[in-house]
């Protein structure tokens, strides 16, 4: 008579279950602990850095979730789903209008900001844009000499003839160019030093607003972040007792960024955000470089105005692409 035993069968049953087990709670766990710190606030170091893409890392996972399910890992699985619906919380909102955008009467204004990589975008690309879409005033940052020769020889000055200019060679300039007469103009230097261009407009019919264009230092490295925290803090935040603000720009920040919800939550709405477009990417691969968009360009508008359309346009020879809003104002 011949034994048989189901031990060596068994054995490597069990060692594979036992490395499925520890894969999936190594693919569970990083999901669950980043989610806790974007949720927390709590981004120092590197993390600032990473944080900026959160929204992947909310797409990715799904798969652990799914794959915990299908194979009844119960308590992997109850924490894949717990991580995947505060994802959801933290970033699907942004691909989302809002039912609340704001006052929908008043003047339409029609606002544009665009980051020009050390002045060298296609000035014939913003201007086109300008021209197409009835923008009234448009921010633009790592603003150079060369950038506004070039905007002004594509025809610029013919449709925004008032400005604020602060160009300098290199990544520090800023502008601001507008349809209308700009009054109260000036150009401050930021505590990481770029300038920041701003004035006083006042569309035919609508109350007069202030705009900025804004670009706090980039947390590049870790001996940035500090200087990258005090700008987007020191940013002008809406005065109930004065003119509506709108700051726009290159933030160096998207929304899972603390520091720029802060700022957000003292008066402002994101019009991109608002408008159900605040998932596009504003910067990463647009002049080659292998990295996934991130968004980090904004249209910060005072939540006394209203937020209409929102559109993403890439600009040649810039690692940016420009933003375009529709606000409204109240009736002068």
């Amino acid at each position: 008579m011949t034994i048989t035993s189901s031990a060596p069968v068994a054995k490597p049953v069990r060692v594979r279950r036992a490395v499925w087990h520890v894969l999936l709670w190594l693919l569970v766990l990083p999901g669950a602990a980043w989610v806790l710190l974007r949720l927390s606030g709590w981004e120092r170091g590197a993390l600032v850095q990473f944080l900026a893409f959160t929204p992947y890392v909310a797409a990715w996972s799904v798969v652990p979730m799914i794959a915990a399910l299908a194979t009844r890992r119960w308590l992997a699985a109850t924490v894949a789903t717990v991580t995947f619906a505060l994802f959801a919380v933290a970033v699907l909102p942004r691909a989302l209008a809002d039912s609340d955008r704001g006052p929908q009467g008043g003047v339409a204004l029609h606002v544009m900001t665009s980051n020009m990589l050390f002045g060298n975008a296609d000035a014939a690309s913003i201007v086109k844009l300008v021209r197409d879409n009835d923008v009234a005033v448009l921010a633009v940052q790592e603003f150079s000499p060369n950038g506004q020769r070039n905007l002004a020889a594509a025809g610029l000055g013919e449709l925004l003839p008032y400005s604020s200019l602060g160009g300098e060679f290199g990544a520090s300039g800023s502008g601001l160019y507008s349809r209308f007469p700009i009054t109260d103009p000036g150009v401050r230097r930021n505590g990481g030093g770029f300038n920041q261009a701003y004035g006083t407009v006042q569309p035919p019919g609508a109350v007069a607003v202030t705009v900025e264009s804004a670009h706090p230092l980039a947390p590049a490295s870790l001996e940035m972040l500090d200087g990258w925290r005090d700008d987007l803090d020191a940013e002008p935040r809406p005065d109930p007792n004065g003119a509506p603000r709108i700051l726009l720009g290159d933030f160096n920040a998207t929304l899972d960024h603390k520091a720029l919800r802060d700022l957000i939550g003292d008066g402002y709405r994101d019009a991109a955000d608002a408008a159900g477009q605040g998932l596009v990417g504003t910067w990463g691969p647009y002049d080659g470089d292998p990295l996934p968009p991130v968004t980090i360009d904004h249209v910060l508008a005072d939540r006394r105005l209203g937020v209409g359309a929102v559109s993403v346009h890439g600009i040649p020879d810039s690692d940016h692409r420009a933003i375009i809003a529709t606000l409204r104002l109240p009736a002068a």
